[in-house]
């Protein structure tokens, strides 16, 4: 009998049903009962037993973050607990996945992932993919597109498994605490805000309030401590990594100038570098021209660097906003630097969110695997068509900025990588301003008035035509790659439309 038995006659009279009734205080909140359970309910002994209570069954979607790039060990640990325990059929979310998760390809094979989500692939899982071990075609989104296709319910995630440096008890995470500091956990965001499920793994379980919280323990269902959940050392590098190779340097020179003389190298402005080696080194080029007119950037955006650190903390940069951190530098700043702020994957880039950063951006620098004559520009295959690259924030960030600019060598050994048509589209041409390689600039038809201010500045300004046959004339005519009619990958654009499918190489 509860307390309110008394008054069940008179409430049913005024027309409510049993389900409207008072039963208890803790009706819904049971383990308030118990004082045990009321502190650590969240904290699960195993893996195994989180995925239990998960609900997790075959067929539904798993989703992972990838601040920890190549150093990840998350995606590795619960796929392989999942096959261990005979899930079957399940989608694979992952906000990118790198070469140190190859043992994805056993999963594939034996059936526990038959579907892949991801803005990048690198190594054997991205060749095995290429060579059609997926018998779906993988979906490569972008950073922005990926929230814009969760919002939208194209994908739906049933648990997300979000691994952190250090959390409380009740679920507080961030990524700069602790002993494997990741920094920005900005995608990880975008899943703990909208999986039916999430599962923190953990190194280190510390005192309640862990603050600031990245990830809120109003977002967080389970808990489970693990031994190793990345290896920090291994975030900066490969794409990441601040070039010393002189042909990159050159070309990094050259698109500092290309800033300077732009139209948009005033007091203020706002500036993104993707990643890849001559993109990241453009900043260590504009430092000495904003010192000698005065010039002070309003924000750096992206994935920081400690490039980007080095310029804030000199006064140069006023705010860096940072989506993911792209070495250790990055990472120990966000924690203890006031105008270094996180942001969401949402509001760095989903075009379909209330305001994407991306959009208040007046430089962005970043690379290519591939660009063509029309400017558009392949990140995702390189020039076997071979999956290797990702799209990241490219074309998000190429679409919000108001001057985009290519940096890339003109040819990469004895292959173009200015060529008429790109083995595949990520970024369309309309977004691409300028393209700045070592043996010369080529601006956009449809920005006439900046290839007006370089040429009056003197720099290399030459058609994009012109420049593409100078590629062939140092490599010869490159033979075409031969393909299957068999699809194996299909590249969303920012919109969640398809802009271009990879087809299977002969």
């Amino acid at each position: 009998m509860t307390t309110n038995t008394l008054n069940n006659e008179y409430l049913l009279s005024l027309g409510l049903d049993d389900t409207q009734l008072f039963l208890d205080a803790n009706a819904i909140t049971p383990y308030l009962k118990d004082e045990k359970m009321k502190k650590n309910r969240k904290i699960c002994a195993s893996l195994e037993a989180a995925i239990i209570a998960s609900g997790l069954k075959d067929g539904m979607t798993i989703s992972f973050h990838h601040s920890f790039r190549g150093g990840d060990k998350a995606v590795n640990l619960v796929v392989d607990k999942l096959a261990e325990m005979g899930y079957k059929n399940l989608t694979l979310a992952s906000s990118s996945l790198t070469d140190c998760h190859a043992p994805i390809v056993g999963h594939i094979k034996n059936g526990v992932v038959s579907k892949i989500y991801t803005s990048g692939l690198r190594g054997e899982l991205a060749e095995a993919i290429s060579a059609g071990v997926l018998e779906e075609p993988v979906h490569i989104h972008s950073h922005g597109g990926r929230v814009h296709l969760i919002n939208t319910g194209v994908i739906k995630i049933d648990v997300a498994f979000i691994g952190v440096p250090c959390c409380d008890e009740f679920g507080n995470a961030n990524g700069f605490k602790g002993k494997s500091r990741c920094g920005s956990l900005g995608y990880a965001r975008t899943d703990a805000d909208n999986a039916n499920h999430v599962i923190l793994l953990t190194e280190e379980l510390v005192g309640f309030p862990n603050s600031p919280a990245t990830i809120c323990q109003d977002q967080v269902d389970s808990i489970v401590v693990v031994d190793e959940i990345g290896n920090a050392s291994q975030i900066g590098g490969g794409s990441t990594r601040l070039t010393s190779n002189p042909r990159e340097l050159l070309i990094a020179k050259q698109a500092a100038s290309v800033i300077e003389h732009s139209g948009y190298f005033k007091d203020n402005f706002s500036i993104q570098t993707g990643s890849g080696g001559a993109s990241l080194a453009v900043t260590r080029f504009l430092e000495d021209k904003m010192v000698r007119d005065g010039i002070t950037a309003s924000f750096g955006l992206g994935g920081i660097t400690a490039t980007m650190v080095d310029l804030h903390e000199k006064g140069l940069i006023k705010k860096l906003i940072d989506v993911q951190c792209f070495d250790s530098v990055a990472a120990e700043s966000l924690g203890r630097n006031p105008n270094h702020v996180e942001i969401t994957a949402n509001q760095y880039a989903n075009p379909s969110s209330k305001g994407a950063v991306v959009d208040r951006l007046d430089i962005v620098v970043l690379s290519a695997l591939e660009i063509d004559t029309n400017f558009n520009v392949n990140v995702i295959t390189g020039s076997d068509g071979v999956l290797r690259g990702a799209s990241g924030g490219h074309c998000d960030a190429a679409a919000g900025a108001s001057l985009s600019i290519i940096v890339a060598p003109l040819v990469r050994g004895r292959i173009p990588t200015l060529v008429h048509n790109v083995t595949n589209i990520v970024t369309p041409g309309q977004s691409i301003d300028v393209l700045v390689t070592d043996h010369g600039i080529a601006v956009n038809p449809l920005r006439p008035e900046i290839a007006e201010r370089l040429t009056q500045a003197g720099l290399p300004v030459m058609s994009i035509d012109d420049l593409q046959a100078r590629a062939q004339l140092l490599t010869g005519k490159p033979k075409a790659i031969e393909f299957t009619d068999r699809i194996v990958g299909y590249i969303h654009y920012r919109d969640g439309s398809i802009i271009d499918v990879i087809k299977q190489v002969k």
